[in-house]
């Protein structure tokens, strides 16, 4: 088992499910534009709200989006690299202090980026954060609020995912 954020590593997935809520950690849904996540996977949410979150700390690069009964209400895709990959439907309440520029990058460049500012209005691993906490109730990193989750204290199993049709297909398929 893994903790809640695991995030799913090479090949697994992780998930749980209880009465209300399922949740999927899986990187192949770490994608540049959310509004294209595969059909599929939309579909299986109907009745129910489906939150996509995405996080690569690496590269400053945040990405959600929200569907409502299998129809799209918001999704955004954004990266200092790449600026603004994908921005439909109307801002969250919780995105509202950032568009606003209330809530400015304080990003120090490094000493060979000859002190270029940081090429977006705010620091979207910091949206990233606010919007763990608006949408899905906890946190990565920073302070806990007293309502937040605990991620910590979620685990999830694990399962290794393998394309039937991949590499070695053959082979799975008699059995060994």
């Amino acid at each position: 088992m893994r903790r809640a954020c695991c995030g799913g590593w090479d090949g697994t997935a992780c998930a749980a499910s209880w009465p209300g809520v399922e949740i999927v950690c899986d990187r192949s849904v770490m994608i540049d534009s959310p509004s294209r996540l595969p059909e599929h996977l939309v579909v299986a949410s109907a009745g129910r709200r489906l939150i996509l979150h995405a996080m690569h700390s690496v590269v400053d690069w945040f990405a959600f989006a929200v569907w409502d009964d299998g129809r799209l209400i918001r999704s955004l895709s954004l990266s200092p690299d790449d600026g603004i990959i994908e921005n439909i439907g109307e801002p969250f309440p919780f995105e509202l202090p950032y568009w606003a520029g209330e809530r400015p990058a304080d990003v120090v460049p490094w000493p060979d980026e000859d002190d270029e500012p940081y090429p977006l209005p705010f620091h979207p691993l910091e949206l990233g954060e606010d919007a763990l906490r608006a949408l899905c109730g906890f946190i990565q990193e920073g302070r806990p609020e007293p309502d937040d989750v605990d991620a910590d204290g979620i685990e999830l199993h694990g399962f290794r995912v393998r394309d039937p049709n991949g590499p070695g297909s053959a082979h799975r398929t008699r059995g060994s």
